[in-house]
């Protein structure tokens, strides 16, 4: 499928991917800093924003929508750029399509089978009902209920829009990313990727832990790391100036 993206900037191209119940929105400041330098790619994956739903949401499928992606614009190869779900989904792109992957880095994920921890996200989203909603502080009421941190519910919360209608909808494809939750935990799979790879941690996160450091370097052997001290899951948009010089430096080395 043909995924919705934006395009900003000139030079080498730069495909950002984002994690799950996010948008290509997520990358805001990142895009601006990073369009300074290279032609900056964003992407809704899909089931995500703009882009068209699916009853799939495999690795392996999203891996195929980035490389038919490319192809549309015309792009042999691009320097890859994945957060959280979008880091699995850039993995799989360069284990399954190696050639098309210049530069890889994954922000805050590893390549392993998670347990499943969006329950409470899950029960939240769906408790709130679209037909009867009157405004999106009764939604956030609602889903406090489940969430207790505000940043989480206004990430959350910026999946719904107003529709023709003048109600409520959901950007995303609640139901399928519900019943395809076990996919999106499983980790990408192929044959290693030679090519650089960067790991980005934030230092409160545990989705990057000493334990991964094997099954990281079985699939991606030339895999450096950096930490970034003060930040948790989200490192690009809790310590957006340090991100960008660690993308930038490892882009450009």
């Amino acid at each position: 499928m043909l995924l919705n993206y934006q395009i900003k900037g000139d030079g080498e191209p730069l495909v950002i991917l984002h994690g799950l119940f996010g948008t290509l929105e997520n990358w805001g400041s990142q895009i601006k800093t990073l369009a300074e330098h290279f032609q900056v790619i964003a992407v809704d994956m899909r089931n995500h924003g703009r882009s068209p739903h699916s009853d799939e949401m495999s690795y392996p499928a999203m891996a195929d929508d980035i490389a038919e992606l490319m192809t549309h614009l015309e792009l042999d190869s691009a320097l890859i750029l994945g957060h959280s779900m979008g880091g699995k989904a850039a993995m799989q792109l360069a284990l399954s399509h190696p050639e098309k992957v210049k530069r890889l880095i994954i922000a805050d994920i590893s390549p392993v089978q998670y347990t499943p921890h969006h329950d409470d996200v899950f029960e939240g989203l769906f408790a709130i009902n679209l037909e009867n909603l009157k405004s999106r502080s009764e939604a956030d009421k609602v889903l406090a209920e489940k969430v207790p941190e505000l940043s989480v519910r206004a990430f959350l919360l910026k999946n719904l829009y107003r529709n023709e209608s003048g109600g409520f909808s959901w950007r995303m494809n609640l139901p399928a990313l519900h019943s395809e939750y076990i996919h999106i935990s499983k980790p990408p799979a192929g044959k290693p990727f030679q090519g650089p790879t960067l790991f980005i941690k934030g230092a409160n996160s545990d989705y990057i832990l000493p334990e991964h450091r094997e099954q990281i370097l079985e699939l991606f052997p030339t895999a450096t790391y950096k930490l970034i001290q003060g930040a948790g899951h989200w490192p690009h948009a809790e310590k957006p100036e340090l991100f960008s010089k660690l993308v930038l430096n490892f882009l450009q080395a």
